[in-house]
C-alpha cells in the first residue's frame, strides 16, 4: 500500500457538498489507466458513490477503522475539556461579577466554536470511493479543523499501513501500543483551523456559476455584460482575471476558490458571476457553500489524466458540482444538447432550464421534450431566433443575425453560448429585454472578449485569434473560418490552421487536435508552446500532432514548425499556399491557437498594419450570402 495523497478540500468537492479531507491511497502493483474515454457498463465508475464495506480491501478497512477511533477520541477529549470550563464556570461566585449561567453557556458555546470551527457544523463521517485509477482508493474524511484532519489521515494510513488493528479490544505489542500513543499525542496537539470556505452566512450577493469544457469564459462574459448593462454591479472571475463591472481590475487565472473569495469579500457589487474550473473542485473544492444559479456548457475531451479523472462522464461528475450546490429555489441551466450534461438535472436539488440548438420538437433531445411536456423552461433556437420557452408562453429573445459573437450564425458554438447566457441572466432577474440588449450589444473583440474568436484583417488576410485548446474548440473555430472562405470575395478562400497547445494533454487528445487541423484546413503549421510544456518534453507534443495530422492525409514535411506564436503568425501572413493564387486582393483565411503570447500577437498584427474586424458593421463583407437580408 502506497500513500498517494492526502488533500484537505476547503469547500464541495466530488465527494460531499461541504469540505473533507481526500486520503488516496494505491494498493497493488502500479497501474497504468487504459479504457475508453466514455466507457460504459461496469468499466463506468462514479466517483462520488460510496463503496460497500463488503467491497474494501482489507487495508482500506483499517483506514477506516482506524478514522472512525481517532475521530471518536478526539471527540471525547473535546467534551471533556468543555465539560470542565463550563463545571468551572458554573461554580464561579456570582457575587464577583460572574455571568448568569445562561449567558455563560452561551459564551461557552461561541469559545467553543471558535476552538473547534466546523465542529458544529459538518457532521463526522467517512465514506470510501472507487478511483479511476487501477488499484486507488479514496477515503473521505469530514472536516475536523485542518490540523487534526490531516493529522488523522496520516495516522490512520500509517497505523494501518504497520497492520494495527483499530478495535479497542485488540491485543496489540507494546512497541505498537507506544505507537498508537504517540499518535494520539500529536493529533491532541493539532490546533484546528476553520476551512476557507464562503458560507451562506458570510455572503451578502448572489452567485452564478459557470462552467464546462468549452465556452465558459464567454457564457461568463455574457452575463457579465447582460447584467452591467441593466445597472447592476457585477464581480466576475475569468481565466483572464478578476472584473468589476466587465473591467479587468487584476489579471490572472482566477477560476478557482481565490477568484471566488476576493470578489465575494467585496461590498461594492450587487451579484457575483463566477467562471468555475475543474482544477479548482479537484484541488481546493469549489470555495464557496452554494450558489443561487449555475450554468454547464458542454463536456468535451480536455484535461484528461490528470487528478486521476481519465473519462468524460468522470469529467461531468467534476463540473456538476456547481448544480449540485444550488440552491432549491434557484436555477440550474444545463445544455440538452449534450447527453452528459443533460443528464445532470436528476441530481440537483434547484429548478432546471435547459438550452439547445434545436426548436424542441420531434428532433429534440428525449429529455429536452418531456421537459418542455411538463411545463418547464427552456431557451431554444427557432427559425432564426433565440426564444425563451416556459409552459405555453414562447418568447423571442432576438434574432441570431443580431447577435454579433454569432457571426450572422456560422458560429454555432456561440449561439449555443448566447442560448446559455440567456438562461444565467434570466436566472439571476434579467428581463427578456435585459438580455436581448446584452446579446445585441457584446461584440467578439480583444477589449470585450479577449481570445476568443478575435478577427483581424492583414492586408487580404483575414486573422482569427482563438483561445481554443482542445480538438472541439478548434473544430468549431475552424468552422467559422470555412463560413467566412465560403462567402470570401464570393469563392472559397484556403485556411491556415495554427495550432499547438500545453504538454499536459494526453497523446489521444494532441492526436485529435493535429487531425481535425489536417480534416479542415489547407495547410497547417505548428507553433510551440515552451511556457507550457507542463513536464512533456517539446518535441513529444509536436510529435502527437504530427501523428494526428498523417491521420488525416499531412505528410510531415509540409507542416513547418514555429518556436512561438507570433513567429509562426508572421511567417505564414507571407508564405503562399496551394489554392491562394497570389493575386492581389486575393482572400486567405489564417486561424491562431494562442495561450501564451496573446498580447503579442495583438501587437504583432497591429505593428503590421493589421485591425479588428467589426462584425456588426462589416457582417456582409464577411458572409455577401447575407446582403439580401434585412437587418433591424
Amino acid at each position: 500500500m502506497r500513500l498517494v495523497e492526502i488533500r484537505l478540500l476547503d469547500g464541495p468537492n466530488i465527494y460531499a457538498l461541504e469540505p473533507m479531507v481526500k486520503l488516496e491511497v494505491a494498493i497493488g502493483r502500479p497501474q497504468t489507466w487504459r479504457g475508453d474515454r466514455v466507457p460504459a457498463g461496469r468499466a463506468l465508475i462514479h466517483l462520488a458513490a460510496a463503496v460497500p464495506a463488503s467491497e474494501w480491501p482489507p487495508e482500506i478497512g483499517r483506514i477506516v477503522g482506524w478514522v472512525r477511533r481517532l475521530q471518536a477520541d478526539v471527540q471525547a477529549a473535546r467534551q471533556t475539556e468543555d465539560g470542565g470550563e463550563r463545571r468551572a464556570q458554573e461554580a464561579a461566585p456570582r457575587a464577583e461579577g460572574a455571568a448568569p449561567r445562561a449567558e455563560g453557556a452561551a459564551r461557552h458555546a461561541e469559545e467553543a466554536a471558535s476552538r473547534h470551527p466546523g465542529q458544529r457544523r459538518f457532521a463526522a463521517a467517512v465514506a470510501v470511493h472507487r478511483s479511476a485509477d487501477p488499484g486507488h482508493w479514496i477515503v473521505s474524511i469530514a472536516w475536523r479543523g485542518a490540523e487534526p484532519a490531516h493529522a488523522i489521515a496520516e495516522a490512520a494510513f500509517e497505523l494501518s499501513l504497520r497492520g494495527i488493528p483499530p478495535e479497542r479490544t485488540a491485543r496489540i505489542s507494546p512497541t505498537d501500543a507506544r505507537f498508537v500513543a504517540r499518535i494520539a499525542k500529536r493529533i491532541a496537539a493539532a490546533r484546528p483551523t476553520p476551512p476557507n470556505l464562503v458560507t451562506d452566512a458570510d455572503r451578502r450577493i448572489p452567485i452564478v456559476s459557470i462552467s464546462g469544457t468549452n465556452g465558459k469564459s464567454t457564457v461568463t462574459r455574457l452575463i457579465t455584460h447582460i447584467l452591467v448593462l441593466a445597472g447592476r454591479h457585477v464581480g466576475t472571475t475569468t481565466s483572464d482575471g478578476v472584473l468589476v463591472d466587465g473591467r479587468i481590475i487584476e489579471s490572472g487565472d482566477w477560476t478557482g476558490p481565490g477568484g471566488a473569495a476576493r470578489i465575494l469579500a467585496r461590498s461594492d457589487l450587487d451579484v457575483a458571476v463566477l467562471e468555475t474550473a475543474r482544477g479548482g473542485i479537484l484541488l481546493r473544492g469549489v470555495g464557496y457553500e452554494s450558489n443561487d444559479a449555475s450554468v454547464l456548457t458542454n463536456i468535451s475531451s480536455d484535461h484528461l489524466d490528470l487528478q486521476g479523472i481519465h473519462t468524460l462522464p468522470e469529467l461531468a461528475e467534476v463540473k456538476a458540482v456547481i448544480a449540485r450546490i444550488t440552491k432549491p429555489d434557484g436555477w440550474v441551466v444545463l445544455n440538452a444538447d449534450d447527453p452528459l450534461v443533460a443528464s445532470i438535472a436528476r441530481r440537483v436539488r434547484a429548478n432546471v432550464a435547459f438550452f439547445s440548438l434545436t426548436d424542441g420538437g420531434p428532433g429534440a433531445p428525449a429529455i429536452l421534450r418531456r421537459h418542455l411536456e411538463r411545463g418547464g423552461r427552456a431557451h431554444l433556437l427557432r427559425r432564426g431566433s433565440i426564444v425563451e420557452v416556459e409552459g405555453a408562453t414562447r418568447t423571442e429573445i432576438t434574432a441570431v443575425t443580431e447577435i454579433p459573437i454569432a457571426i450572422g450564425g456560422i458560429a454555432r458554438y456561440n449561439v449555443a453560448n448566447a442560448l446559455a447566457a440567456a438562461g444565467g441572466a434570466r436566472a439571476m432577474g434579467a428581463t427578456i429585454a435585459d438580455v436581448a440588449r446584452g446579446l445585441r450589444d457584446f461584440r467578439p473583440n480583444a477589449e470585450r472578449s479577449p481570445g476568443r474568436l478575435n478577427l483581424f484583417r492583414v492586408g487580404t488576410r483575414i486573422v482569427i485569434v482563438d483561445f481554443a485548446h482542445n480538438e472541439a474548440g478548434l473544430e468549431a473555430v475552424l468552422s467559422v473560418a470555412e463560413g467566412i472562405a465560403a462567402g470570401a470575395a464570393a469563392r472559397t478562400a484556403p485556411i491556415t490552421a495554427i495550432i499547438g497547445t500545453a504538454g499536459d494533454r494526453p497523446d489521444d487528445s494532441l492526436r485529435a487536435i493535429g487531425r481535425a487541423a489536417g480534416e479542415h484546413a489547407q495547410r497547417v503549421a505548428i507553433k510551440e508552446t515552451p511556457h507550457y510544456l507542463r513536464g512533456r518534453a517539446r518535441e513529444s507534443i509536436v510529435d502527437e500532432l504530427r501523428i494526428g495530422l498523417a491521420e488525416a492525409g499531412v505528410a510531415s514535411g509540409d507542416v513547418p514548425v514555429y518556436p512561438s506564436e507570433t513567429a509562426a503568425l508572421q511567417a505564414e501572413l507571407t508564405t503562399a499556399i496551394p489554392g491562394d493564387p497570389g493575386r492581389p486582393g486575393s482572400v486567405r483565411i489564417i486561424v491562431l491557437m494562442t495561450h501564451e503570447e496573446r498580447e503579442e500577437v495583438f501587437r504583432l498584427i497591429e505593428r503590421l498594419g493589421g485591425r479588428p474586424i467589426d462584425v456588426v458593421t462589416e457582417l456582409t463583407t464577411l458572409l455577401p450570402r447575407l446582403q439580401e437580408r434585412p437587418r433591424r
